[in-house]
């Protein structure tokens, strides 16, 4: 974040200064989502039971008879 106020203070171009900005915003939002993915991970997996499909859909054939 200092070298925020620097750039600022050393009137830097207002590109530098807003690529410094964002890319601030991203390494934050980045750690926060690291943080909650295992949180997000277990509520969205947790106790799923796998749904068996039934194969209702075929004829009978001569042999089946």
């Amino acid at each position: 974040m200092e070298e925020l106020v620097d750039l600022i203070a050393t009137d830097a171009s207002a590109s530098d200064v807003s690529d410094k900005i964002k890319d601030a915003l991203m390494a934050k939002a980045a750690a926060r989502i690291d943080a909650l993915k295992p949180e997000v991970a277990s509520t969205v997996f947790a106790d799923e039971v796998p749904e068996e499909e039934e194969v209702s859909d075929e004829q009978p054939t001569e042999e089946d008879e």
